[in-house]
């Protein structure tokens, strides 16, 4: 799958990003939201994470822009928080609004990720699994 992560911490970006790797992702990092919708275009990911707190354009704003761009068939929307609150339900339906399709908490389970990323190839290429 090729994977596009956006996150200003470089160093969660790039950590993230060697995992991914490792599982056969072709993956590559913006650490600015501008960069990221760029990357986008050229890139043109099966599976972008984004961090939704970062300064200029959000991931919030990436979602939307990516949603509005290609509809139904965008890529799979993952977002990323370092809020860590009981309280960030708002940021949940926010980022369904948006587009997200899943909502993680840092530090990410990178089992989970793997997993989301993982069921999503499965699902495009008629593989599917019986949930349990």
């Amino acid at each position: 799958m090729r994977v596009l992560i956006a996150d200003d911490d470089r160093d969660n970006a790039n950590m993230l990003a060697v995992v991914l790797r490792d599982e056969g992702n072709e993956v590559v990092v913006a650490l600015r939201g501008g960069e990221a919708l760029e990357m986008s275009r050229l890139f043109r990911p099966d599976v972008v994470i984004a961090d939704v707190n970062m300064p200029g354009v959000s991931g919030y704003a990436i979602a939307q822009e990516l949603k509005e761009r290609h509809g139904l068939v965008s890529p799979l929307l993952i977002a990323i928080s370092g809020v860590r609150t009981n309280t960030n339900t708002g940021d949940r339906r926010l980022g369904r609004t948006v587009g997200f399709d899943h909502y993680l908490v840092k530090p990410c389970d990178l089992r989970q990720v793997l997993g989301l990323i993982r069921d999503s190839q499965d699902a495009s290429s008629g593989n599917f699994t019986k949930e349990a």
